[in-house]
């Protein structure tokens, strides 16, 4: 990945996929999915859309939780899908689907409810996808959504970057603040829902949670191998990965100790009607 590539644009391929299930699922995403499964459960949800649903995290909570729920799950990333599907299992109710948020392959109010975990910072036209989430809605529908706050409310992840931003000083990593924590300013998602056709106020609620690793090394991996950051280090000319992970671990390790370490995260966790 070039400094001039669109990093909301990152394919996210096998190796990729099985990896950030594999590691970065039960790191950061399992306590959100269990809360947005909670607040969904008090809502209509007779047919429910996920939109970039990843890896299925969200998606496994809802079928469990919500029985009576029709679930149809999407993602742009067949691989993730792929990977969704094979962790899933055989739950009747989940229907996958590869589907580009911008165009989905929906009629319109065809869904009671929508959600999406983690997934809006990456659509790199907002308004127009969250135009398409509203169109297939329902009247009176619900999209319920997840955004991560800014990066220093996130301690392991701040940490990374502040190391790789020390490390390659004259061309620092831009993924992880610019797109997962790039997206956190409650009047910009505001007025996006609002010129995407949500005429009614969003409600914004701050939830905390703790992420916990048995070692830094177990934090710096996840990261490094199951976002694309590994990757956007590795393309650099001259650039060695094992320096970029000793570098991240010795900063993990120099703020939070040298066993199982215990950091902040927040999110925002957004909801509006149609």
């Amino acid at each position: 990945m070039s400094a001039n590539d669109d990093p909301a644009r990152i394919d996210f391929g096998t190796t990729l996929a099985d990896d950030y299930d594999r590691l970065m699922v039960p790191l950061i995403f399992d306590a959100y999915a269990l809360e947005i499964a909670a607040r969904v459960a008090k809502l209509p949800h007779g047919e429910m859309l996920e939109v970039a649903a990843g890896t299925g995290a969200l998606t496994r909570r809802l079928a469990v939780s919500l029985p009576d729920a029709a679930i149809t799950a999407t993602d742009l990333s067949e691989a993730m899908l792929e990977v969704a599907r094979r962790r899933s299992g055989p739950h009747a109710s989940v229907r996958w689907r590869q589907a580009d948020a911008a165009e989905l392959p929906f009629e319109e109010a065809a869904f009671d409810l929508a959600v999406c975990q983690f997934g809006v910072m990456f659509f790199p036209d907002k308004v127009t996808a969250l135009g398409e989430i509203w169109r297939v809605l329902r009247p009176g529908g619900w999209f319920v959504f997840s955004v991560w706050d800014r990066i220093e409310a996130n301690d392991f992840v701040a940490t990374i970057d502040g190391a790789m931003t020390d490390l390659y000083a004259a061309d620092p990593p831009r993924f992880i603040r610019e797109v997962p924590h790039g997206y956190h300013d409650r009047a910009v998602m505001a007025r996006d829902l609002a010129l995407a056709g949500f005429g009614r106020k969003p409600t914004f609620h701050a939830v905390d949670a703790t992420s916990r690793a048995g070692s830094p090394r177990d934090v710096v991996t996840a990261y490094m191998r199951g976002t694309p950051l590994g990757l956007d280090i590795a393309s650099r000319q001259g650039a060695r990965p094992e320096d970029a992970m000793a570098a991240a671990e010795r900063a993990i390790e120099s703020r939070f100790g040298g066993g199982e370490v215990v950091g902040r995260i927040r999110a925002d966790i957004v909801a509006v009607r149609k």
